[in-house]
């Protein structure tokens, strides 16, 4: 790598194949250059560092290449060379946040009047457009109603709201996305090979999301972490580039939250305060941890082998139900953006952990009663909010007698039958990811010292951690105080999992409560005589 030429600078794309994202503007201006049906202004909107000036450099040399018009520039004419050198007299680049006034503007349109001094056209790049005046504009608009035929204008801006709609209206407008972490870095890793820079693959992803959908800023971060490293762009050291940022206190407040322990959501709170972390910050990255636990509780297999976190993220993926996470994202993006409403940061920031704690759906114990009957709900004589109701653990296959399964001292299992896996499960010491996967397996055989769990394909993702498989291995050979060799094969059952059958058991509870709500005598009176409506969402199981 050249000392004086930065990243950012030396792998700046030179036509549009070497971009990286942006395929819906590329194809629509590759389509304008090979039809000749140009326009005669564009405006290239979009945040920092996606490609706008990029683009507009690559399509001066598309308008202007010796070879033609065309969407593929040669790149070895004396066109393409200038304007990849900075040196072509007929495009001209203005920073708008430093030519503002009317003056700046009516020179640049007085000149434009002619014809350019060797190119095919004259092309005006002016950058952060939003920042010119009032005037200045009024001035453009007029060269932009009645515009010359050798001249072609390309803005770019990061706010385009902030220009008039009478330009707006008169150009071709193009918005640059923000681009995805696993693009940027598969940009990253090719520019490492080429660099001939060793590299560690979650030093690139922390770089990647570090960038938040800029290569320029990704490409600039890299630099850094190359200056810092002594031959290799390893994690600790980009950890430690990007001022120690670890982000496993996100993880620690969403564990808390799903222990609902509002003095550890406190004191973590309390601990980023100490650390001079910007809350704002903070939610806008809280809100992106779960978008990427939703994405993995969709889509497993989209969580990368290499990804950093997959395996917390998983874990997290099956704590929490979808509807929560949903509800713990809409809460997080609500905050941030009330935030600067609240008396300080701190206390919008715990004020929105406490929201996610006072709206997390209670967490039902059901109670497992093996033998008794279900309890017939009574119509109660005032209102309620939900009944308390005793319900079979087992509701799709109640046993008829209560199975006991305890560990003898011999190491032996006592049992009438084969052990209840459901059963058994209440009693190991599991938990995290080991108890999701207990959760979704059936007993499959039992013997002296193996037991055979299947899992279905659908949740196969489980069986690939290793330290799930390891704890659950580890708390039965606990419990039955002998080594015991757990063995897991994948395939459908038609015995209902603990997973199903506390589904099934939440549904009753739910079902349950419904109907002695919509039975109650209050209710129905109040339904009647005050055209009351009844919030079925509103009805909740309790204990």
């Amino acid at each position: 790598m050249s000392a004086t030429t930065v990243l950012a600078r030396k792998w700046r794309p030179k036509t549009f194949a070497q971009l990286a994202g942006q395929e819906h503007v590329v194809r629509a201006l590759s389509n304008a250059l090979t039809q000749n049906r140009l326009h005669h202004a564009y405006l290239f909107t979009g945040t920092r560092g996606v490609g706008k000036t990029t683009i507009a450099r690559i399509f001066a040399k598309s308008l202007n290449c010796a070879t033609g018009i065309t969407a593929t520039p040669c790149g070895e004419c004396s066109a393409c060379k200038e304007i990849d050198s900075g040196r072509f007299i007929d495009l001209i680049e203005l920073d708008a946040a430093s030519n503002t006034g009317i003056d700046n503007m009516r020179e640049v349109l007085d000149n434009a009047q002619y014809l350019p001094t060797s190119a095919r056209f004259k092309v005006y790049i002016i950058d952060e457009v939003h920042m010119l005046s009032k005037q200045a504009f009024n001035s453009m608009l007029k060269t932009l109603e009645e515009p010359p035929g050798h001249v072609k204008f390309i803005l770019a801006t990061t706010d385009p709201q902030k220009i008039p709609v009478t330009v707006l209206s008169r150009c071709l407008q193009f918005n640059l996305k923000q681009l995805p972490p696993a693009l940027i870095a598969v940009h990253l890793k090719y520019v490492l090979e080429q660099e001939q820079i060793a590299f560690e693959a979650p030093a690139i992803g922390l770089i990647a999301r570090a960038a938040q959908g800029s290569m320029r800023d990704a490409l600039s971060l890299l630099d850094q972490a190359i200056a810092f490293s002594a031959g290799e762009v390893g994690e600790a050291v980009v950890h430690t580039m990007l001022g120690a940022i670890d982000q496993s206190y996100l993880f620690d407040l969403l564990a808390a939250l799903h222990e609902q322990n509002g003095a550890r959501l406190l004191e973590i709170a309390d601990n980023m305060s100490a650390r001079s972390l910007a809350f704002d910050t903070a939610l806008q990255e809280l809100a992106t941890l779960l978008h990427r636990v939703a994405l993995s509780q969709t889509i497993p297999q989209a969580v990368a082998d290499d990804e950093p976190e997959r395996a917390r993220l998983l874990e997290l993926a099956q704590l929490f139900t979808a509807e929560e996470v949903q509800l713990y994202y809409q809460i997080a993006i609500h905050g941030r953006d009330e935030i600067d409403l609240a008396p300080d940061e701190y206390a919008g920031f715990t004020m929105t952990l406490l929201r996610m704690l006072a709206f997390a759906p209670a967490k039902v114990m059901v109670q497992p009663i093996l033998d008794a009957p279900v309890a017939k709900v009574q119509p109660s004589a005032k209102p309620a909010v939900a009944s308390s109701i005793a319900v079979p653990a087992s509701p799709a296959n109640v046993s008829k007698k209560p199975v006991s399964i305890i560990p003898a001292s011999s190491g032996e299992v006592v049992s009438g039958d084969q052990p209840d896996w459901g059963a058994l499960l209440t009693q190991l010491n599991v938990q995290g990811m080991a108890q999701q996967l207990a959760k979704h397996c059936v007993l499959e055989n039992f013997s002296d010292r193996q037991i055979t769990l299947r899992l279905s394909q659908e949740h196969k993702h489980l069986q690939t951690n290793k330290t799930a498989t390891e704890k659950l291995q580890a708390a039965l050979t606990d419990y039955f105080a002998k080594p015991i060799k757990l063995n897991i094969v994948l395939g459908e059952s038609e015995s209902a999992t603990p997973a199903v059958i506390e589904q099934q058991s939440k549904h009753l509870k739910q079902q349950l409560a419904s109907d002695s709500i919509t039975q109650d005598r209050f209710v129905r009176e109040a339904q009647a005589e005050l055209d009351a409506n009844l919030i079925e969402e509103s009805i909740k199981p309790i204990q």
